[in-house]
């Protein structure tokens, strides 16, 4: 149990998943932040108001059944392999298995003028490629300004994850490609893959991807998150450790190189009306170290005069067809 949208529980679940011959190993994922799952009633994160207490019921009807079965023998101690409360639909969901089994994989594919949409490119596209100016010395913040102090007073640290990434969205260095306004609910379950086929002038770079809710320009169910893109999924993949993450080596600068990145499990349904968004950028910073986009084999001794500009380029043509690759569920 834990965060919206993270990395380690769920890795620790599929860790002794291997060795788990008893059934002993469950996973609950809830929409909290660290510890918010314990006090509370759980009907919000941030701006995002999930209409039902998360928190209760976690407590009542998950966490008390489970201590009365391990600590009292009380109950039959058969639970849900994994239980997940779904965002967007805002429903707990109870699975076999996770991710689940039972999904479709598809590719929602990246277009020229900020198109987003499931047919692949092909030789018709007006370009093949977007790109942007990389400067370490102006990062991409990774939540809006001011920047609190971590645990101030009023500080939004506990819920960055849910800001409107329109902050970001109309930065120079932020490249964006949405879908046109669904026509149905659209429900992901589980992981999500970016297939990102990419150059860059300089000899390392860092590539950000954010999977994105957005919200229709009128929200008359509710108004202050008319146009809000919330974040679903995301993380950030160093180039020089695409081949080996134990034997980093520089980028060929102006070479084509496919990047996988995880971008983990998610439970989700984009509502009809809304649009999938996905943003590429190459700094999140201060929370994540900057590159200096010159390949240097210790970046914590970087020079200053290592950090340098670098032109970067993501590719959506025939050849180079980048795309995220979506768990659907019919």
């Amino acid at each position: 149990m834990g965060c919206r949208r993270f990395y380690g529980p769920q890795a620790d679940y599929h860790t002794l998943e291997r060795n788990d011959d008893q059934d002993q190993n469950i996973i609950i994922i809830g929409p909290w932040n660290h510890g918010g799952w314990a006090m509370g009633p759980g009907n919000k994160l941030g701006n995002l108001d999930f209409g039902i207490e998360t928190g209760p019921f976690f407590r009542k009807e998950i966490q008390a059944k489970w201590f009365a079965y391990h600590l009292k023998g009380k109950g039959d101690g058969k639970f849900p392999e994994a239980t997940v409360f779904q965002t967007g639909s805002n429903q707990w969901k109870n699975y076999t298995a996770w991710p689940p089994k039972n999904t479709t994989l598809k590719n929602i594919y990246f277009h020229s003028n900020g198109k987003l949409s499931f047919e692949k490119p092909d030789s018709q596209e007006q370009s093949n490629s977007d790109s942007f100016v990389s400067d370490p010395a102006k990062p991409v913040p990774y939540r809006a300004r001011p920047i609190e102090a971590t645990y101030s007073r009023d500080s939004r640290w506990s819920n960055w994850l849910t800001e409107d990434q329109r902050f970001v969205h109309n930065r120079p260095d932020v490249l964006s490609w949405e879908t046109e306004a669904l026509k149905d609910d659209l429900t992901i379950t589980g992981n999500v893959m970016a297939k990102i086929y990419a150059a860059t002038s300089g000899s390392d770079a860092d590539w950000v991807v954010k999977l994105i809710d957005v919200y229709p320009a009128i929200d008359i169910k509710d108004p202050k998150m008319s146009g809000y893109q919330m974040m679903i999924a995301n993380d950030v993949f160093r180039g020089r450790f695409r081949n080996s993450f134990s034997n980093p080596e520089p980028i060929t600068p102006n070479k084509v190189e496919l990047y996988t990145i995880d971008l983990h499990g998610t439970d989700h349904v984009f509502k009809k009306g809304h649009k999938i968004m996905v943003q590429i950028q190459s700094s999140l910073f201060p929370i994540i170290d900057r590159n200096p986009q010159k390949y240097v084999p210790n970046i914590f001794e970087a020079k200053e005069s290592d950090f340098q500009t670098a032109i970067h380029k993501v590719f959506h043509s025939l050849k180079f067809s980048s795309s995220l690759v979506l768990p659907m569920v019919q």
